[in-house]
C-alpha cells in the first residue's frame, strides 16, 4: 500500500494495523548524536494512549514502546530508528458483526473498492490506532528540535461542538494543557467540554471540534518556494490526520471578510529587531516562517463509529440497519492533541534539517 511514508529529509514510514500484532514506524534521516531513549517516547504515548480517562475508549494499551535499532549506548547512531509497540487489548471479536457491513463515514466501502479487501478488525490501517507510530516519531523530532532551535510546540482542544474557550496562544503550556483529561487550559470552558462528551456518549452518539497549535520560536526561513510551502505542508500533515476536516492558519477563513489595510502584518523594529505589529499571517508569510509564533486550527469531525442506529448496506448491497458496538471515544480530540503535536514535530523536523543544508 502506497502513502504510508512521509517526510524528505527526516522521513516515517509507519506499518502496522489496531488488530494486528504490533504497530510501530521506521525513522530515517535522523542526525547522530541524539541522546535517546525509551522514555523519551514513552511520555508522548501515555498522552495518546487509550483508556486514560472515563471519556476516551477504554481499550487498554500500555503502548510500550520498544526500539529496536538506531540507538547506541544511549545517542542515534544516524542509521533508520525502528520504533515498536505491541497490540495486546485488541478484541477483534467485537467487530465480526460488521465484516460484511459498510460503517457510514468510515474507510470500510473506499478501502474495499480500491484494494479488493479489507481489514474489518477495527478498520485495520485507517484506524486512529496508526497515530501511535506518528507520535512516537514526533517525539523524536520535538526532543531534537526543543535541544538545537528551542522550538516550542503546544496543541489544545480550542472548542468542543459549540463549546468555545478563551485561552492567550502566547502564553499557554503544555503543563496547563494536560490538566485537565479534555485537554482544554480554560477550566471553565473544560468543564462544559466534559458535560457534553459524556452525554453524548450515554446516548450512544459522538461529537467533534477543533484543536489550535501553537509554535514558538521557529527560525526565519523554514519552507519551500511555490508548492513546498511550510503552511502547505502543515496543512497536509494536518489532513493525514484520521477524523479532520480542516485546516486554517493565522487568521484563516475569517480573513476572507477583512480588507488588505485590515488584514496586513505592519512590520516594526523592536529592539532592533525586524517584527510584524500583527501576526494575521499565523507566522508563514510567502510559505516560508518569518520568525513570528505559529498558530493554526485543525477541525474535527464527530466519531464515526456510534451506537446510534444508522442506515447502510452490506457488501453484497443489502440495505440494513446497524448499531455499531465497541470501544470506540466518544470524541477524539482530547486524544488528538499530541498527535497534532507530533505531527507539527515532523514537519518542522523536515524543513529544519533541509534549511540546514542549505547553509
Amino acid at each position: 500500500m502506497a502513502g504510508n511514508t512521509f517526510g524528505t529529509v527526516f522521513k516515517i514510514t509507519t506499518f502496522g494495523e489496531t488488530h494486528g500484532k504490533s504497530v510501530g514506524c521506521i525513522i530515517d534521516g535522523c542526525p547522530s548524536g541524539l541522546a535517546l531513549s525509551e522514555s523519551d517516547i514513552q511520555k508522548d504515548l501515555d498522552r495518546r494512549r487509550p483508556g486514560q480517562s472515563t471519556i476516551t475508549t477504554q481499550r487498554q494499551e500500555d503502548d510500550h514502546v520498544e526500539i529496536h535499532s538506531g540507538v547506541f549506548e544511549g545517542r542515534t547512531t544516524g542509521t533508520p530508528i525502528m520504533l515498536l509497540v505491541r497490540n495486546t487489548d485488541a478484541k477483534s471479536k467485537d467487530y465480526e458483526h460488521l465484516k460484511d457491513v459498510f460503517r457510514p463515514s468510515h474507510a470500510d466501502y473506499t478501502y474495499l473498492k480500491k484494494y479488493g479487501i479489507r481489514d474489518y478488525r477495527g478498520g485495520g490501517r485507517a484506524s486512529a490506532r496508526e497515530t501511535l507510530s506518528r507520535v512516537a516519531a514526533g517525539a523524536i523530532a520535538r526532543k531534537y528540535l526543543e535541544e538545537k532551535a528551542k522550538i516550542e510546540i503546544v496543541a489544545f482542544v480550542e472548542q468542543i461542538k459549540n463549546i468555545g474557550s478563551n485561552v492567550n496562544i502566547e502564553t499557554v503550556t503544555q503543563k496547563e494543557v494536560d490538566s485537565t483529561v479534555v485537554r482544554c487550559p480554560d477550566l471553565v470552558a473544560a468543564q462544559k467540554m466534559m458535560h457534553i462528551i459524556k452525554t453524548v456518549r450515554d446516548e450512544g452518539d459522538s461529537v467533534g471540534g477543533v484543536i489550535r497549535c501553537v509554535i514558538r520560536n521557529t527560525p526565519i526561513g523554514l519552507g519551500e518556494p511555490v508548492f513546498n510551502k511550510l503552511s502547505a505542508q502543515l496543512g497536509y500533515a494536518m489532513l493525514s490526520i484520521p477524523a479532520v476536516k480542516g485546516f486554517e492558519i493565522g487568521l484563516g477563513f475569517a480573513g476572507a471578510e477583512k480588507k488588505g489595510s485590515e488584514l496586513n502584518d505592519p512590520f516594526i523594529i523592536t529592539n532592533g529587531v525586524i517584527k510584524t505589529a500583527t501576526n494575521n499571517s499565523g507566522g508563514v508569510q510567502g510559505g516560508i516562517s518569518n520568525g513570528e509564533t505559529i498558530h493554526f486550527r485543525v477541525a474535527f469531525k464527530p466519531t464515526s463509529t456510534i451506537q446510534k442506529q444508522q442506515e447502510t448496506v452490506t457488501t453484497s448491497g443489502q440495505q440494513v440497519q446497524l448499531s455499531a458496538s465497541g470501544r470506540h471515544d466518544p470524541c477524539v480530540l482530547p486524544r488528538a492533541v499530541p498527535i497534532v503535536e507530533a505531527m507539527v514535530a515532523i514537519t518542522l523536523m523536515d524543513y529544519y534539517l533541509l534549511q540546514k543544508i542549505y547553509g
